[in-house]
């Protein structure tokens, strides 16, 4: 038995993505109770879990292995290779999800590149009311409120969430094209107006008074159509 099988085997049997720490604190906690069988891998260190799952990584792309390791914002996973996803479709018949539309996409790209974002320098941007596009961005949860900003009215601000990454395959906002050029490039922002707050179309935004860790790095998927 050796370290890279364990953490295959625990990577097989998580049901979500596991971090480095998380299979320390499996491996080191095994056997605990049971003195008669002691647990070779409890002084495993992060750094030689690491270097193991980089070991199985490679072994599955060397060997064509049906399965491979991805790693998302919240750790890695086992997953079933792209090449076989015709086949392994066909154990989950689900209906296909409609598609985003293209003002669906537009405004997921304008928020995920400037969030935390109000909904009016949202619509100053493209123009036009986005009331329902945004519903239907949450409802999908690809945008989720954040906070308030510190205007006149405090109308709400908006972000994406963890399954916008998940679904794009990224890991952070940082991996989104452009994100450096297109966070700097001015865009038209609403014009402030004294005591209007959210449902009526508020000023334009300062810094949020609070808002979810991680929604200062935006970025978006207008390449990428979610399904």
């Amino acid at each position: 038995m050796t370290l890279a099988r364990v953490i295959e085997a625990l990577l097989f049997s998580a049901q979500k993505p596991l971090l480095i720490r998380e299979m320390a604190a499996a491996i080191k906690g095994a056997g605990a109770e049971d003195e008669l069988s002691p647990n070779e891998f409890a002084r495993a260190r992060e750094s030689e879990i690491a270097a193991a799952l980089e070991q199985l990584r490679i072994e599955y792309i060397q060997e064509q292995r049906a399965f491979q390791i991805v790693e998302k914002a919240e750790g890695c996973q086992l997953v079933t290779d792209p090449a076989f996803a015709r086949w392994v479709r066909q154990l989950f018949p689900a209906p296909k999800p409609a598609r985003l539309t293209a003002p669906a996409l537009e405004t997921l790209a304008i928020i995920a590149y400037r969030q935390p974002i109000t909904r009016a320098d949202v619509e100053a941007v493209r123009g036009v009311t986005i009331d329902g596009v945004l519903q239907t961005l949450m409802e999908r949860g690809l945008v989720k409120i954040s906070g308030r900003a510190e205007v006149p009215g405090r109308p709400l601000l908006y972000q994406t969430t963890q399954f916008f990454l998940d679904h794009f395959g990224l890991r952070t906002l940082d991996e989104l094209p452009n994100v450096e050029e297109l966070r700097t490039r001015h865009l038209p922002i609403a014009r402030s107006v004294s005591g209007i707050g959210d449902a009526g179309r508020p000023g334009s935004p300062t810094p949020a008074t609070t808002h979810s860790p991680g929604a200062d790095a935006p970025s978006s998927p207008a390449a990428t159509t979610p399904e």
